[in-house]
């Protein structure tokens, strides 16, 4: 019993890349480099066994050579699985197609530029196992390698969405994230079109956990992201966060409501004592006042059923079946430690 506790604690956890591409023809090839010593066994500084089992290329439509580059990157690695869509659907949805096609117990996503260093992945991975975190985001240490004004609007984009469009469950996230494979793979199956990766994986991740990373220099590769499409995906992550702002429309019709009933009131307490002298002043305010908030107040419950339908059309789960939490590999050294104390 001692011997399979111990070969339960050394077992390998296995991890499947994710790699949306649509402007990979010169970075692929690189990437793929780097990760290629990792699809031999690994051990983490933490002590923890670990190796890339496969590498998903999902290409998303591009208008480069990147399925030349994807179909000879898959003709000569073993490891390279091409998926392909038919059209560009975004980069999120494409990560998500990506992620439905894995099979290891652990689902990293990484960018197709080469920002982020394959080689961390471990060290997300050390911070999952440490810290009992099914969903780990590297945190960029250093500004990503782009101009100031955007770095700035990227950083304040983040920031409404985290901390005043959500209720605080969406962490901060970034594209390069590790995640318990059976997660994402539910993610994967319900999330609708159109939502927001992270918000998606906010709603049945119990916890998250951030790991010190840095952004390398991408060798002046253009950015795939202009400025629309930059406010595309900010009004994507305003869109698909949550009810919070359509809460703040129902609210404010409640508060606007009940002080045009007040004001009314003492309008008309002013009139009676001969406080308005203005005929039909007093008449015409009080009638502006009550309807504006019943408007409002109409507005707000209005916002309540387009926010139901919201969370429908979205695809937020009831519920999200998986296996016994003490079979998932982030207790995996606990269950094995046990198992070699009963044997003894």
């Amino acid at each position: 019993m001692a011997d399979l506790g111990e070969a339960s604690v050394r077992a390998a956890h296995t991890v499947s890349v994710v790699i949306p591409v649509y402007r990979g023809e010169t970075t692929l090839v690189p990437l793929v480099r780097e990760i290629l010593p990792l699809t031999q066994p690994q051990t983490t500084s933490g002590g923890h066994d670990w190796t890339v089992e496969e590498v998903v290329l999902v290409h998303d439509g591009g208008l480069d050579r990147s399925d030349e580059v994807i179909r000879d990157l898959a003709a000569a690695h073993g490891f390279v699985h091409p998926i392909w869509l038919s059209r560009n659907f975004g980069q999120h949805a494409a990560t998500l197609a990506g992620m439905s096609s894995t099979g290891s117990e652990w689902i990293v996503t990484l960018d197709e530029d080469g920002q982020f260093d394959p080689n961390d992945i471990g060290r997300l991975l050390d911070v999952a196992l440490a810290r009992h975190a099914p969903l780990v985001y590297g945190s960029p240490t250093n500004s990503p390698p782009h101009g100031r004004a955007r770095n700035f609007l990227s950083r304040s984009a983040k920031a409404t969405g985290t901390r005043l469009l959500t209720d605080g469950s969406l962490p901060r996230f970034s594209s390069f994230r590790l995640l318990l494979g059976e997660l994402g793979r539910g993610v994967a199956a319900y999330a609708g079109p159109g939502v927001y990766l992270d918000v998606a994986l906010s709603w049945v991740f119990t916890s998250s956990a951030l790991c010190p990373v840095e952004f390398r220099s991408i060798h002046d590769r253009p950015s795939g992201y202009s400025a629309r499409k930059l406010l595309s995906h900010f009004l994507q992550l305003v869109i698909t966060s949550g009810t919070r702002p359509l809460r703040l429309v129902s609210l404010s019709g409640l508060v606007v409501a009940v002080a045009g009933v007040v004001v009314a009131i003492v309008l008309v307490i002013g009139r009676l004592l001969g406080h308005f002298a203005v005929p039909g002043w007093t008449s015409v305010t009080v009638l502006v006042l009550l309807l504006g908030g019943a408007n409002l107040f109409a507005l707000g419950v209005i916002a309540e059923y387009v926010g139901a339908a919201v969370r429908m059309a979205l695809g937020k789960p009831l519920y999200l079946i998986i296996s016994d939490p003490s079979t998932s590999p982030l207790h995996r050294r606990a269950a094995a430690e046990e198992t070699r104390r009963t044997g003894e």
